[in-house]
């Protein structure tokens, strides 16, 4: 059976454009993979752990071929439970509205606990950095309220896309696909602009 992770990062509710656009594709995707099981991570519900300094430390031990202990393996057991529960799923579905030209906290905080050496990542003093999570496929839904690609610098910067996509790479998700709903405040055409969207999530899962 087919493990679909839907990662939310919107605290909206009914209200959000990203929310409503994972479920139009969630409804085309299940319809062509009736056999799916779809699992939700909604991160301001998910009590992430924090990960401070002991986290950090527990990091550089394992980065240098050790084994955390005591308080230590505590925090990195936690990391490693969200870790698996990412690397476990065949494929993901994130929607992601946009915070301050960047990703709502919540997701960072759930990157920086899963991406750890020997979870999600590998490195070699030769070869560099190598993702650990391979052969699987995501799709992003990004909105945002002012910025649209190409806008004006006045209008927004997008450190939002290509912090998410920089991310998959480097875990060792290649195959992405993308669906964007930008703006959703300012577009001139608001229904219309949201109906596109919403068919373009519906196509797009048709074929993921």
């Amino acid at each position: 059976m087919t493990t679909l992770l839907h990662v939310s990062a919107s605290p909206r509710g009914a209200a959000s454009e990203s929310l409503a656009l994972a479920s139009a594709f969630l409804d085309t995707y299940r319809e062509v993979n009736p056999d799916v099981m779809v699992e939700t991570l909604d991160l301001w519900q998910a009590a992430l752990p924090v990960f401070g300094p002991v986290g950090a430390s527990a990091k550089m031990i394992a980065f240098g071929g050790g084994t955390p202990e005591g308080e230590l393996a505590v925090v990195w057991a936690q990391a490693q439970k969200l870790a698996d529960q990412f690397t476990t799923a065949d494929a993901y579905l994130l929607s992601v509205p946009m915070w301050n030209a960047g990703v709502p906290y919540v997701l960072k905080q759930w990157i920086d606990v899963i991406t750890q050496p020997g979870m999600v990542f590998g490195f070699d003093p030769a070869a560099g950095y190598s993702g650990l999570v391979q052969g699987k496929k995501a799709a992003a839904i990004y909105t945002s309220g002012v910025y649209s690609p190409g806008a004006p610098i006045q209008f927004g910067a997008d450190f939002h896309a290509s912090f998410v996509s920089d991310w998959l790479r480097f875990v060792g998700v290649t195959d992405v696909t993308e669906i964007r709903f930008q703006p959703t405040l300012l577009t001139a055409s608001p229904d219309e602009d949201r109906a596109t969207a919403h068919a373009a999530a519906r196509e797009a899962a048709k074929t993921f």
